[in-house]
């Protein structure tokens, strides 16, 4: 009864959304390195064509996990600005270490809240001490989205910084009114856009790290968590990690997910899964276990989610075990969409609050 209760929750939740659109296939060869051992020729609908764009990004992503190191490297940089706003949050601008055709998205924003000091008598300074939490929040969150999350970790003594990922907010070109570049049935342009998500994360903790914080953890959710790993794993920085909805497979998800029917909509007749999921293996959590376990994990799943099937979550949580990689799990008793409903919102804010009060501060040397 509880499972068929929330599943029509779910469905009635997503279907409140009516603006998605079906974008068609493409391969996004322009969106890589190009071979000059290539044919001139990719798009061609169906045969020759489409054989030798999937083989070519086939022989990059191959490149690409050889040393992916490399792939997501951050390359400094000084030009950092931040502003202050009325309610006592910053905003602080970057630009983005992976440029795109779209000068909007190139521009990196942040929301920035720094911890205060709550002892009686101590008035507005900044909390002493030097933990700081990276916030990634999910695909198509408005400018709002995570924002009292981000205020309830500076309450509990840690600074949050709030990225809003590419394509979104004030980064969307003109001609979009969701975030469709960064998941969507263009293939090669998905992995750059999460990679460009990564980047960002990268060059937002190094400026955590140039204003002394030395406590550095990360919170993602929904698409969010999936950016966060893939962070966490390639950015010695971070101690502690929050994943907020999880799946080993970003191609799965995509497929299978009820947030992503249009997505699915308009790959299918043009790819089967399983050479999605081999080229989208590098934003796919799967592949960085290894690299996780001198960091603290949080994994947090609900129990009757359509948009992350459970069944993947459950996936990765036993891929963690299998490989005796250190985390703690919790399950919420709720779905996907239901999570930032009341009152399972809270349970969840409360959750992700304490693992990482516990990680950064409590336990922290």
């Amino acid at each position: 009864m509880l499972q068929a209760f929330f599943h029509a929750w779910e469905r009635r939740l997503a279907s409140v959304t009516t603006d998605r659109v079906v974008r068609p296939f493409e391969w996004g060869l322009d969106w890589i390195p190009k071979n000059p051992h290539a044919p001139d020729e990719f798009e061609a609908p169906g045969g020759a064509g489409e054989t030798a764009a999937a083989d070519v990004l086939r022989d990059w992503v191959s490149q690409v996990m050889d040393d992916t190191d490399a792939f997501f490297h951050a390359p400094p940089t000084t030009d950092y600005r931040l502003e202050p706003a009325a309610d006592g949050s910053g905003n602080l601008t970057f630009p983005s270490a992976l440029a795109t055709p779209h000068p909007d998205n190139n521009i990196v924003r942040c929301r920035y809240f720094p911890a205060r000091d709550r002892r009686a008598g101590a008035g507005p300074r900044e909390y002493k001490t030097r933990a700081a939490v990276l916030v990634m929040p999910q695909w198509n969150a408005d400018p709002g989205g995570h924002v009292g999350l981000c205020r309830l970790l500076a309450w509990n003594g840690m600074s949050a910084l709030r990225l809003s990922l590419p394509y979104h907010d004030q980064r969307m070109p003109p001609e979009l009114h969701r975030a469709d570049y960064i998941v969507s049935a263009n293939v090669a342009r998905t992995v750059q856009v999460c990679r460009q998500a990564v980047l960002d994360a990268r060059r937002a903790i190094a400026w955590l790290a140039s204003q002394g914080y030395d406590r550095i953890g990360i919170l993602g959710t929904s698409l969010g968590s999936c950016l966060a790993l893939l962070t966490t794993a390639h950015e010695p920085l971070i101690r502690a990690q929050a994943l907020n909805h999880i799946s080993p497979q970003f191609a799965d998800v995509v497929w299978r997910g009820l947030s992503t029917r249009h997505v699915r909509e308009g790959l299918e007749g043009h790819i089967e899964l399983e050479l999605l999921r081999a080229l989208w293996r590098p934003i796919s959590p799967r592949w960085y276990l290894e690299r996780l376990r001198d960091r603290k994990t949080l994994l947090v799943y609900a129990r009757y989610d359509l948009t992350f099937p459970v069944d993947l979550s459950e996936d990765l949580v036993r891929a963690f075990r299998e490989q005796h990689v250190p985390h703690e799990l919790a399950v919420l008793g709720c779905g996907h969409y239901s999570t930032g409903k009341t009152p399972f919102k809270f349970v969840d804010g409360w959750i992700l609050t304490r693992f990482l009060k516990n990680a950064l501060l409590v336990s922290g040397s």
